[in-house]
């Protein structure tokens, strides 16, 4: 099954997405090309070869890239007790994927995908919860998880207006057993391969 192109993928997005793919492939294949990667990329896309996908890419229309696109780092202005070291988003249409990485403090990664509909629409989420995600004018994203028609934790994410920085600002009452929590974090736009 081939994953979804992101809309805004750019062919400098796809390459560096192969340069990662390579440091994976050559654990396990010292051999192994960056022809190779390109292939490997190219095919999870759902393409006969690398340069169909360029081909495809590089035919597209460009338009305005949502300012969330992308990558981010944590700030270095934040405290070390963060547990998300960077994020990316993901963004086709109303369509948004979040990858959320992070990393505990003996150093172990772990990364977790949200998938959010940003229609305005509340939709089923786990443990019984839904999630309403909506745009909040062109630079920012505010989710919603409610239970029971209560809403219980809320989200924004906030691009600054010279687009450097993120800020994910989050709330949460108290429920079912969790504590009343309140957070803000600052993110760089930035590369995060390191994390990969």
């Amino acid at each position: 099954m081939s994953r979804q192109l992101p809309a805004h993928a750019s062919l400098e997005y796809l390459k560096k997405q192969a340069k990662r793919r390579l440091s994976d492939l050559e654990r396990h294949q010292p051999e192994a090309k960056l022809a190779d990667a390109q292939h490997a990329i190219a095919r999870e896309y759902g393409f006969i070869n690398w340069a169909t996908l360029k081909s495809h890419v590089e035919s597209r229309p460009t338009g305005p890239v949502n300012p969330l696109s992308g990558e981010w780092r944590v700030s270095q202005d934040q405290p070390s007790d963060i547990s998300t070291t960077a994020i990316e988003f993901q963004i086709a249409g109303d369509i948004v994927t979040i990858v959320d990485i992070r990393v505990d403090a003996s150093g172990r990664q772990e990364r977790a995908v949200t998938t959010l509909t940003a229609d305005g629409r509340p939709r089923p989420s786990a443990h019984g919860y839904a999630m309403t995600a909506r745009w909040m004018g062109s630079r920012g994203l505010e989710a919603t998880g409610t239970r029971e028609g209560l809403v219980v934790a809320r989200v924004l994410y906030e691009v600054s207006p010279d687009r450097r920085t993120l800020t994910i600002a989050s709330d949460a009452v108290a429920y079912a057993g969790y504590p009343a929590s309140s957070g803000r974090t600052v993110f760089e736009r930035g590369e995060v391969a390191q994390f990969r």
